[in-house]
């Protein structure tokens, strides 16, 4: 079997694929990428069992055979990155069981291949629920609550991303137990029925690399079991965390006595200088809102101070609350208005951050003790 391409033709896709794949697995074959040449196309698949992405290279010239091979996937990659930008490339094995040859040029690279049989794919259901936007829309809106998701919490079905489509939205809701971010987007149809799907976090981490072209549309499918983005140039499946997510909106405060409205790009910053001396493992910094004033102060145990003021529209009763100062950025720089509302009512209730213009993207924090 022989497949010859360019390196332009390969790099893009392989580097879709290859970010799936892990450098350890628990079984090798999960290291190793699929090649497949069918009709003047070539589809590269990568998978760890939990989330598979099939690339694809349209209109191969001088390709007419079918052609089957795994290759190491990190190694191919590696390869084809190191080529020059015009290389030529022909991936070539006499037969099955035999080392595969990578030419380019008077470069030649002996591979190790895994029986075409071996590799697993995931099998998906029939989907439920399927609707084309674009890849922007969707790209943004898991930028807008992504980081809110749990990292290993013993409580799984917070390691994900809830998405749930509800009546003419496509709603995102990430929490870890200490924040929340809620965020949506309008459809041009409703959806057939309403439905929750929790995607995990690596699958979202790979879709937002791999939604690249914001003039793009990107087709979504979902099943009982299983997730699919799919464009032109790319297949992304990924098992669904099984579970049922809490219900968030009881999370969400109805009503707060004290909105303050804050430049953003200015409290960020100041946010940002007083994080220099907050404790590095608790990273709390004080809130203390008296009349006209919005006072910030950090401590370390090495008793450094930092303290920042910010003028602020209030009159009412004086305040303090503590908040983490990375939870706050975070929120603060997904948000894209002039202006952030912030959102209290005492000292032991969540604090609600949002842009004044529009209701989403809605981040809930919840305050912490100094």
């Amino acid at each position: 079997m022989q497949i010859n391409l360019t390196r332009e033709d390969l790099l893009k896709p392989l580097s879709y694929v290859a970010g799936v794949v892990e450098r350890r697995q628990t079984l090798p074959v999960l290291s190793f990428v699929l090649l497949k040449l069918q009709d003047g196309e070539l589809t590269l698949t990568g998978t760890d069992l939990e989330i598979e992405v099939v690339a694809r290279i349209k209109g191969l010239k001088g390709n007419n055979a079918s052609a089957e091979i795994a290759l190491p996937a990190r190694k191919l990659f590696d390869i084809c990155r190191a080529l020059p930008a015009d290389a030529e490339i022909t991936i070539k094995r006499e037969k099955e069981g035999e080392k595969a040859t990578i030419k380019s040029g008077k470069s030649r690279f002996a591979l190790a291949t895994v029986p075409v049989a071996d590799f697993p794919n995931i099998q998906s259901q029939q989907w439920e629920q399927a609707l084309t936007i674009s890849q922007a829309s969707l790209k943004n809106l898991f930028e807008q609550t992504h980081f809110c998701i749990a990292q290993q919490d013993v409580r799984y079905y917070l390691n994900g991303l809830l998405l749930e489509f509800v009546d003419k939205k496509l709603r995102a809701v990430a929490t870890d137990g200490h924040r929340m971010a809620i965020s949506e987007i309008p459809l041009e149809k409703s959806n057939k029925s309403e439905k929750q799907a929790i995607v995990p976090r690596k699958g979202i981490q790979e879709m937002m690399r791999l939604l690249d072209d914001p003039d793009g549309m990107v087709e979504i499918q979902v099943s009982t079991n299983h997730f699919r983005a799919q464009t032109s140039g790319f297949v992304f499946t990924s098992k669904l965390i099984d579970g049922r997510y809490p219900d968030y909106t009881k999370v969400i405060p109805h009503s707060q006595s004290k909105l303050l409205k804050l430049p953003r790009e200015a409290t960020r910053e100041t946010l940002g200088r007083v994080a220099i001396l907050s404790s590095e493992k608790y990273r709390g910094v004080r809130f203390s809102l008296s009349n006209k004033s919005l006072q910030i102060t950090a401590h370390n145990p090495e008793q450094e101070e930092a303290q920042e003021e910010v003028s602020v529209d209030y009159s009412g009763e004086a305040m303090e609350i503590g908040f983490n100062v990375n939870y706050m950025i975070e929120a603060i720089s997904s948000l894209c208005s002039e202006y952030v509302v912030f959102g209290l009512n005492d000292p032991n209730s969540s604090c609600t951050l949002a842009s004044p213009e529009a209701r989403y993207p809605q981040y809930v924090i919840m305050p912490m003790r100094l």
